[in-house]
């Protein structure tokens, strides 16, 4: 049988061709087995629904996102910690778990901060951690936020009013919450249990210093002490 060089090299170009197609197709596939990796260097990871929708973000500070509602992202300047952000079923920020290490001046400090949100609005319990130079403090606070949705493509403009009208601009988008609660170790580093009313004034405050004294404020709307409980000598 003679042969035939130029249908030869036909056949073997169609089979390369063919193999180069099949693995281009097999690659591009999902694969079915997990991944595994020592090490993994990112700046962002963003854990998404089958349907695309945002669920959890793993950013550094420099790629940390802003805030994101619906699945709209809107500027945050005040947020410079990286961590990770939760997201609810609709793509809407709701909790996160942050850290920080320098302040706006470069200085060293420590924080970190767990925290839950209200739907549609900002933190009603945040577990956190605090040291810049000798203060330091730590606990667990509650707060109320305001029954309106916090309206953030409003709070976007307001960054761009002079600062005489900001405040009202902020209340008008729903912006500001009322701290209720603190528990844990105060900055004068004595242990606290603060209570406050609907306007956020302290109205009990037990306490117990760190020499071991004991105390029990009770304040009025204007904050002055009008009772304090201490144990009585033995």
């Amino acid at each position: 049988m003679k042969f035939d060089a130029s249908r030869a090299l036909i056949l073997y170009s169609g089979a390369l061709t063919g193999a180069v197609i099949w693995f281009g197709l097999t690659a591009a596939a999902p694969s079915a087995q997990n991944a595994k990796f020592d090490t993994i260097d990112v700046g962002r990871i963003n854990v998404r629904e089958p349907d695309g929708t945002l669920r959890m973000t793993i950013a550094s500070s420099a790629r940390a996102p802003g805030f994101i509602g619906g699945g709209k992202e809107y500027p945050r300047p005040d947020r410079r910690m990286a961590g990770m952000l939760f997201f609810n079923d609709e793509g809407t920020e709701n909790g996160g778990l942050i850290f920080a290490g320098k302040d706006e001046s470069g200085r060293g400090t420590s924080g970190g901060s767990l925290t839950f949100d209200r739907y549609h609005q900002d933190q009603v319990v945040q577990l956190f951690g605090f040291e810049e130079g000798q203060e330091r403090s730590a606990g667990i606070k509650v707060n109320d936020q305001p029954e309106g949705r916090l309206d953030f493509p409003a709070v976007d403009r307001v960054r761009t009013l002079p600062a005489s009208q900001q405040d009202a601009a902020y209340r008008a988008a729903n912006v500001g919450g009322t701290q209720r609660l603190f528990a844990g170790r105060a900055t004068d580093k004595s242990s606290q249990l603060v209570l406050r009313d609907g306007q956020g004034r302290k109205r009990l405050v037990l306490r117990v210093g760190e020499d071991g004294a004991t105390s029990i404020d009770f304040l009025d709307q204007a904050g002055k002490v009008q009772r304090t409980v201490r144990p009585t000598a033995d």
